[in-house]
C-alpha cells in the first residue's frame, strides 16, 4: 500500500536578488485510500509543494524529505518518479505541438508500465477512458494540449491519471477554469482512479466545489509555506464561509491587490 511521506520540506526558488524560501517546513503524509485535500489563498505555496515533489528544477530542495514506500524522491529524476509511482495533474498543462495524443499517451504508458501495452487493447483502453471523460475520440489525433480549451486541457490530465494508475496523485487547481458539467466529469474520472482503494489523492484547491464531488479524508490548511491546520471536511466548510483571514490576516482579495 503507497505511501507518500513528506517531513519538514524547506523549498526556494531563485529570485532576481537571491534565492527566495517558498516552503518552510511542511510536513504531511498520504497513505493508499486518502485523499487530502489543500487549500489555501494565492501565493502561500500550494503549487511549490506539487512542482517540488515531482521535481520541477526552478525549485531547490533546501532540507527535509520526500519518500515513497521509503525511497528517496529527492534523488531521483523526474521520469524515475513517474516510473515509481507519482504524477501530477498541471495547474497550467503545456502544450507539445507535433507529439499527437495517442502517441504521447502509449509512450507513457510504456514507460511506466516497463512493456509496450498491447495495440489492440491499448486501443481499446483509450477508446473507453476517452468515452468515460466525454472526450472526442479525434483528439487522439491532435498535438498534446495544442489548440484545447482549458477545460480540456483538464480532461486529458485526468485520462493520464487513468491510463497510468499511479500510486499517489497531485492534483493541481484541476477545478479551476471547469464550468459545472466538466467538472462532474473529471471529479467523476477521479473517482474511478481512486475506487481501487490503494491508491493517494493530495488534491490543491482554493474553493470547496469540487469537494462536493471528491470527498476528502483530511483538509489541510496552506498558509505562509506551511501546514497551519489540518481537519475533516468541516474545515472546508470553514473556509468556505469565513474565508482564509484567519490564518494570513488579511483577506484574499487584499493580498492579490
Amino acid at each position: 500500500m503507497a505511501t507518500l511521506e513528506i517531513k519538514d520540506l524547506h523549498v526556494s526558488v531563485v529570485s532576481e536578488d537571491a534565492p527566495k524560501e517558498i516552503l518552510k517546513g511542511v510536513d504531511l503524509t498520504i497513505k493508499a485510500g486518502e485523499t487530502h485535500a489543500i487549500m489555501g489563498p494565492n501565493g502561500s505555496g500550494k503549487s511549490t509543494l506539487s512542482y517540488a515533489i515531482a521535481g520541477h528544477p526552478k525549485y531547490t530542495i533546501t532540507s527535509g524529505t520526500v519518500t515513497l514506500d521509503g525511497e528517496d524522491v529527492l534523488e531521483m529524476s523526474v521520469d524515475e518518479r513517474a516510473r515509481a509511482g507519482l504524477f501530477l495533474a498541471m495547474q497550467y498543462p503545456v502544450e507539445v505541438p507535433g507529439v499527437s495524443m495517442s502517441n504521447f499517451l502509449r509512450t507513457a504508458a510504456t514507460a511506466v508500465r516497463g512493456e509496450a501495452p498491447n495495440l489492440r487493447h491499448w486501443v481499446k483502453e483509450v477508446k473507453g477512458a476517452m468515452a468515460d471523460l466525454d472526450i472526442d475520440p479525434a483528439f487522439a489525433e491532435r498535438s498534446v494540449n495544442e489548440g484545447f480549451s482549458g477545460g480540456e486541457k483538464k480532461r486529458h490530465e485526468i485520462l493520464q491519471l487513468g491510463l497510468l494508475q499511479p500510486k499517489v496523485a497531485i492534483l493541481d487547481e484541476t477545478d479551476s477554469g471547469l464550468d459545472v458539467d466538466a467538472l462532474r466529469v473529471v471529479s467523476e474520472g477521479v473517482n474511478r482512479y481512486k475506487a481501487s482503494g490503494e491508491v493517494g489523492v493530495m488534491l490543491i484547491t482554493h474553493y470547496t466545489r469540487i469537494l462536493k464531488y471528491i470527498e476528502p479524508d483530511f483538509v489541510h490548511v496552506f498558509a505562509n509555506g506551511r501546514i497551519v491546520e489540518s481537519g475533516g471536511r468541516e474545515l472546508a466548510d470553514q473556509l468556505e464561509s469565513e474565508g482564509y483571514v484567519k490564518y494570513t490576516g488579511k483577506s484574499e482579495a487584499a493580498a492579490i491587490s
